[in-house]
Parts: C-alpha cells; structure tokens; sequence
C-alpha cells in the first residue's frame, strides 16, 4: 500500500470515527429534544399522589434499566468500540454510514444485529404508543425517558473519550471478525 493510500485511510477512518460519535450523539439529541416540550409541560400540570408516585416510579426505573443498565453497561462501551474499529478499519461504507455502524446495524455479530434491529423497532412502537396518551402521562414517562437518554449521551461520550484518549480501551466492538 502506497503511502498516499496509507493516509487516505487513516484520514477515511477519523472522518469515520468523528461521523459516528457526531452523528449517534444528533440521533439521541434528536430524541431528547423531541421529548423536552412534553416534560416541560408538568409544571402547568397539577399533580395528586398518583402523578408524583408515576412520576418517581418513572424516573427510578428508566435511570437504572435505560440509563445505567442498557446505555451505560451495554450500548455506550460498545458503541464507543466501534467508533474506535471504525477509525482503525475503515471502508467507504462503514465512514458513510458511521453513526448505524456504531449502533450496530451491519458489520456486527448476528447476535449484535438482531438486538440492535429488535430494540430500534420496539423503541418505534413505544413512541408510538406513549404519542396516544394524554398528559400527565406522557409527560410522566418522558420524563423517565429524558432521564435515561440523557445519562446514556453522557454515558457515551464518556466512553468515546477513554476509547480515544485512554490507554487500552478494552471492549469488543462485536464485529464479526473480533
């Protein structure tokens, strides 16, 4: 390999690498941002025990199961990974399309695929859902939701950095070939 195309490539895979972190952190910006207006519309909204306990049950449960467990121990390292295997293996595909790569849509395990398929489908289906139900309600679920899609964009910048600054970043990207 010559060494133009030696530069190419690296060039092609920190291009590749920027898009995923850039372009994953929009995709769960976007979901953030789309939920904001329905939260902020509690505070005009009187509440009875009912709604503060909907409300705390809410914010526990999708901080622990979406933001700690799915984002935090699962998606974000991995995502982070591939992020890094993207910049040190990268093709034209892969760079194009980086923030699904990074979610895990193509080049990934079997396995990798179809939960990223699965839960990218059930997520659609809730929002679908959760779109039918009045206030406070939504709002109240949203809420839980802002919660744990906050944590897990913070979650994976966080690991984004140690894959790219730290030293050793040991997680399998789950690509067929790791």
């Amino acid at each position: 390999m010559s060494t133009g195309s030696a530069g190419g490539s690296r060039f092609l895979g920190a291009v590749g690498a920027l898009w995923g972190i850039a372009g994953l952190s929009l995709i769960l910006g976007r979901g953030l941002h789309s939920m904001l207006p329905f939260v902020s519309e509690l505070e005009e909204t009187p509440f009875g025990w009912i709604h503060w306990s909907a409300l705390a049950v809410s914010l526990l449960f999708m901080g622990y199961a979406e933001g700690y467990k799915g984002f935090q121990l699962k998606f974000s390292p991995r995502a982070a990974a591939r992020a890094l295997y993207l910049k040190n293996n990268p093709t034209l595909v892969r760079a194009v399309f980086a923030p699904f790569f990074c979610i895990g849509f193509f080049h990934a395990t079997r396995k990798r695929k179809m939960i990223a398929y699965s839960l990218t489908t059930m997520i659609v289906l809730l929002i679908i859902f959760v779109r039918q139900l009045p206030q406070p309600w939504r709002g109240i679920i949203d809420a839980g939701v802002l919660l744990g899609l906050g944590w897990g964009l913070v979650s994976f910048w966080i690991f984004a950095a140690k894959a790219f600054f730290g030293k050793g970043y040991d997680v399998s990207p789950e690509t067929p070939d790791a």
